[in-house]
């Protein structure tokens, strides 16, 4: 890995419900995007790591319950791990529980190869809004963008601009923030004024559409790396274009 850390990948998506398929679509689709992976470990009640012999059957066994367990390859030399939850109705735009993907990688040259297709198969396998996949290292000036401060509001660092808590967005499909990759939805992406071909130019050369009709929309070349001056001029460029993301603009 490198000093920024591992990558880290947040996808939104409608609430998990009962028989939900999208945990094993998720699950494959990780698998598919980095071949020779296998997810098959998960944590025992002795939070102690165990093989699952029948992991298809145990995760649509866990789907049957509305649940989306942690599950890893069991390398403590080279860790993956993907896990969900359902965000309650107080944590999500317009009163709508979410479902939250979370998954942790290392930031190696294959990993960063395989980058936007990982963010592209998790985010159409959870039928997800919106998601980012971005490294470690910068996710904490991402978080200061929302993080009350002991005054009230937010207080960003870097010249970042503030955002709204997640359950004050308008709508779930609009982004709460910007990330190193980012999926898009079509209707994320409709709600945010996404492509626009007078400017975003410089974008679309680092974009691409996804099976669906979605968008897969890279900041940087390189992993995002906020001690980067043009990486942080990146992303305040994005900012400025976008104000609906972390319902800046009043609608």
């Amino acid at each position: 890995m490198t000093a920024q850390g591992p990558l880290l990948l947040n996808i939104y998506a409608p609430a998990l419900v009962v028989d939900d398929n999208r945990t094993l679509a998720t699950v494959h689709g990780l698998e598919r995007a980095l071949p020779g992976l296998r997810l098959d470990w998960r944590v025992t009640e002795k939070r102690q790591l165990a093989v699952v012999p029948q992991r298809d059957a145990w995760l649509t066994q866990e789907a049957a319950r509305g649940e989306f367990p942690f599950i890893c390859n069991g390398d403590e030399r080279y860790p993956v791990m993907l896990s969900g939850h359902n965000r309650s109705v107080s944590a999500s735009p317009r009163g709508e529980p979410q479902f939250q993907i979370h998954a942790k990688l290392p930031l190696d040259a294959a990993v960063i190869s395989a980058a936007a297709n990982v963010l592209e198969a998790l985010a159409e396998g959870a039928n997800a809004f919106w998601g980012q996949a971005t490294p470690d290292g910068a996710t904490v000036d991402i978080a200061y963008q929302t993080a009350p401060t002991l005054e009230g509001p937010p207080s960003p660092r870097r010249g970042l601009p503030a955002l709204k808590l997640f359950e004050h967005i308008r709508s779930p499909e609009i982004p709460y923030y910007l990330g190193w990759l980012n999926y898009w939805s079509d209707a994320a992406a409709r709600a945010i004024g996404f492509p626009d071909p007078a400017r975003d130019t410089e974008l679309l050369s680092r974009s691409r559409r996804t099976a669906t009709g979605g968008w897969i929309v890279q900041l940087t070349e390189a992993p995002l790396d906020l001690d980067d001056p043009a990486h942080l001029e990146a992303l305040k460029r994005a900012y400025e274009r976008f104000p609906e993301i972390g319902g800046r603009e009043v609608p």
